[in-house]
């Protein structure tokens, strides 16, 4: 079992489509159900390239892990809104560069715990955390004698600020960044990126159906200068700065200008937590 991880019973509700299961289908996954498949349909209605937009968000989170093993030495991941297990999930990248690489998952999706659970059964370098991501202080205290907050710790927030709604409390995306950083220990990195588009029809378009689809639980589709605001507070590791994901240190030529994705990206980027604030 999971470090700090008791079997638990988890009630699953197929009523409504789910971001973690139709994340799972899009890259094509087993664990969904037909609201999820239907819901993804409608979105592919909206937005054509959102199957290779998953599957390019999904090869960034290999690479992104990878660099911060490697590059920033990293040993220590905190997966926000982690998703569905699939192949090369963070712990598997990180643990063949540090063996002993400790990885926390996130998440409160019931399918996304069960099979968490699971999957991780064998592994007591990894611990699921039943949490919202927004409860940054219980998530602090839930993992308190797993990792060591006074070593570089990376922060992951991919694919998920675009899952909480704007808010005039800690519960904002932007204020949500800005407690996690204030929590980390110098040496630390944040994981920033979120689907963007240009196209106001797409944004509203897929916002509203995300929203009707799950009973609300989305946030929105934001506009890149948005997202680059999560990084105020952070110093961005530049090359190749804040971009769209397959441009983030790729490990074959990305392509060219006239064969990318038009209707939306995943765009963001890294930043290192400032020593001093």
């Amino acid at each position: 079992m999971a470090y700090g991880e008791k079997p638990q019973t988890h009630v699953i509700d197929s009523s409504h489509a789910s971001a973690a299961r139709m994340y799972d289908w899009l890259l094509g996954g087993t664990q969904n159900y037909e609201v999820d498949r239907s819901a993804c349909a409608k979105l592919l209605e909206i937005a054509p390239s959102t199957q290779q937009l998953a599957r390019n968000n999904r090869d960034f989170l290999r690479r992104v892990v990878r660099f911060l093993a490697e590059k920033e030495h990293i040993t220590q991941f905190l997966d926000h809104g982690s998703g569905l297990p699939t192949q090369d999930n963070v712990h598997e990248v990180a643990q063949r560069i540090h063996r002993d690489a400790k990885v926390v998952y996130v998440d409160n999706d019931p399918m996304v715990l069960a099979h968490a659970e699971t999957y991780l059964d064998d592994n007591e370098n990894t611990m699921v955390v039943n949490l919202d991501m927004r409860r940054t202080q219980d998530i602090r205290k839930a993992t308190s004698g797993f990792l060591n907050w006074d070593e570089p710790i990376a922060a992951l927030f991919v694919s998920v600020l675009h899952c909480i709604p704007d808010t005039e409390d800690e519960n904002d995306p932007a204020a949500l960044i800005r407690a996690v950083a204030e929590q980390l220990p110098a040496g630390s990195c944040m994981v920033i990126c979120q689907l963007v588009s240009d196209d106001e029809k797409v944004r509203d378009g897929v916002t509203q159906l995300m929203r009707d689809a799950t009973e609300g639980r989305w946030g929105r589709v934001r506009e890149p200068d948005e997202v680059r605001r999560y990084f105020d507070t952070l110093d961005i590791i530049d090359p190749p700065g804040l971009v769209d994901v397959i441009d983030w240190h790729p490990d074959t030529p990305p392509p060219p200008k006239d064969m990318r994705l038009t209707d939306w990206i995943e765009w963001g980027g890294v930043g290192r937590v400032k020593t001093t604030r």
